[in-house]
This record gives structure tokens, C-alpha cells and sequence, in this order.
């Protein structure tokens, strides 16, 4: 009886965890993937904050101020995952002291730049025009997250203002459309196709045996857990089009009419048949700032 009831309150105490942060939980999205630049790894790195909050939670009697805590958790979570996967402007650099009086405003350049043009400034400054002109976080909270003083902050926000409106400037600049294999495309047209005729049948043909589905901070399925899947789909108004998200190939969900993807779902396949589906229906909040395009 132990080994059946204690996955059972876990189970509980990790959805009421999650209910707690929902809130907060697109904000630390917009945050983290703009310091990676990437929403898929903002989406990673905002899973893997709230896997160590949750455990530490689960450590301790008191619990602290939660959005602040989630933000520095947040904010030591993608420090490390950039100094693992990409040095670009990691290492510390020296900031100046500024007295610019208007650095307590917010810079309305940021909210509108692209995921991808924070890349160009060192982790400090972007870290601080995130927090300050995207979320509109106080100085002495930006300071806070960031484990650094307002002087530095000022001095930060002065640095990566400027070199934000340069990398904007810039934006675009060259940049090739993705292209998707011709076969991949294929195969996935034909998903979409069924997709969209409302075709679950003809859909669970295409699911292998041992397909996994993970479906982004929900549940995890494989086998023949992954057929009723499409079940919930049918009561639902979603589109799905063939496109790329941040260059990769990827079906984009337009939900309820939106002219905009909602979301995305990620295929993988095994020869004709689909191996792994990742569905971010239940992380709309991803939609936003999406760097897409539409397969002609």
C-alpha cells in the first residue's frame, strides 16, 4: 500500500506546486527565452526551474517569496545552461558607473526586439534590459535576480539599451528562409492533411508501436497510451500548416481562428512512421515572439 499511495501524493503535491506558479510561469518563459534566444529552450530551461524549485520546496518548512525565488532560480538556471551549450558573451566583462537620469524608464525597444537580438549583447546587459524593459521588474529587483547591485544594473541598462538598438539595426540582415527536406516535408504534409480533415483513424495509422509523446508540461505517453491522444483533438478547433520554428521543421497549431501559431508540435520519425511527438498545447504562452515560418 506504501509504494501505491506515495506516488499518489506526490503526484498531488507536484500539480498543486504547478498551480501555484501558473501565473508566473509565462513571465519566467519570456525571460529565459530571451536570454537563450530560443522559445524551445526557454521552454527547457523554465521546466528545469521548476523541477529544482519544486524539490527544494519539497526540502524545506518555509516557504520563500515565490516570484522572486523563481526568478533567480530562473536567472542561475540559464547562466548555466549558456555556459554549457553556447560561451557567446558569457564571461563577466567590467560595466561603468552612470548617473543617466533616465535609466529608471523603461526602454519600449526591447518589448518589441526580436528573440535572437539579445544574443549580441554580453549576458549581464541582457539579462538586465530583460528583466527591467521587457518585464518591467523594479532596480532593486532586477538587482536581486541577478545577485548584483543597482549600480551595476544602471550601468548595464545604459551598456545593452544601446547595443540592443545596434543588434536591431542589424536584425534580418541576410538571414536565409530554412528549408525543409523534401521528404520530411512529404511525410508531414500528409500528417497535416489528415490532421485537418478531422482523419483520427487514418492519423493512429501513422503512430508507431512504440511512439513516445510527450506532451510539454503535462504528461508523458508511449505505445498505445499515444492513440488517445487524438482523442482530445477532436474536441478541440485546431489547425495545424507545415512550417519551420526557429529553423527546424515543425507543425504549427493555429488554435480557436488565431491568424498567429498558438503553439507547435515537433515530429520524429521512423522511417514512414511517426516515433516521438512533442506537443507545446499546454504552454500557449510559447506562441509569443515565435520566430517562424510558413512552408510555401
Amino acid at each position: 500500500m506504501g509504494d501505491d499511495k506515495v506516488p499518489a501524493e506526490f503526484g498531488q503535491a507536484r500539480e498543486q506546486f504547478l498551480a501555484l506558479v501558473a501565473e508566473i510561469r509565462p513571465e519566467l518563459h519570456r525571460y529565459c527565452s530571451r536570454i537563450v534566444g530560443s522559445v524551445v529552450q526557454g521552454e527547457d530551461i523554465v521546466q528545469e526551474t521548476l523541477a529544482k524549485s519544486f524539490y527544494a520546496m519539497s526540502m524545506t518548512l518555509e516557504v520563500p517569496a515565490l516570484r522572486p525565488w523563481l526568478f533567480r532560480v530562473a536567472h542561475n538556471t540559464a547562466i548555466d545552461f549558456l555556459r554549457r551549450y553556447d560561451q557567446r558573451h558569457v564571461e563577466a566583462r567590467p560595466d561603468f558607473e552612470t548617473t543617466a537620469d533616465d535609466v529608471d524608464l523603461v526602454d519600449p525597444l526591447a518589448t518589441r526586439a526580436a528573440l535572437a537580438s539579445f544574443l549580441a549583447l554580453p549576458v549581464k546587459q541582457r539579462c538586465a534590459v530583460i528583466l527591467k524593459d521587457v518585464l518591467g521588474h523594479s532596480l532593486e529587483d532586477t538587482a536581486d535576480t541577478m545577485g548584483t547591485t543597482v549600480l551595476a544594473v544602471k550601468a548595464a541598462l545604459v551598456r545593452g539599451r544601446a547595443a540592443l538598438r545596434t543588434a536591431q539595426e542589424h536584425a534580418g540582415a541576410g538571414a536565409a528562409k530554412p528549408a525543409i527536406d523534401r521528404a520530411e516535408q512529404r511525410k508531414l504534409e500528409q500528417y497535416v492533411t489528415l490532421f485537418n480533415a478531422r482523419n483520427w483513424d487514418g492519423l493512429r495509422t501513422l503512430i508507431g508501436e512504440e511512439c513516445k509523446l510527450d506532451l510539454v508540461a503535462k504528461a508523458a505517453r508511449r505505445g498505445k497510451e499515444v492513440q488517445q491522444y487524438f482523442g482530445q483533438y477532436a474536441k478541440l478547433q485546431v489547425r495545424l500548416a507545415l512550417g519551420t520554428v526557429e529553423g527546424r521543421p515543425a507543425l504549427l497549431a493555429f488554435a480557436d481562428g488565431s491568424d498567429r501559431p498558438s503553439y507547435f508540435l515537433f515530429l520524429e520519425w521512423s522511417g514512414d512512421q511517426v516515433a516521438f511527438i512533442r506537443d507545446y498545447r499546454y504552454v500557449t504562452y510559447i506562441g509569443e515572439g515565435l520566430d517562424y515560418t510558413l512552408a510555401p
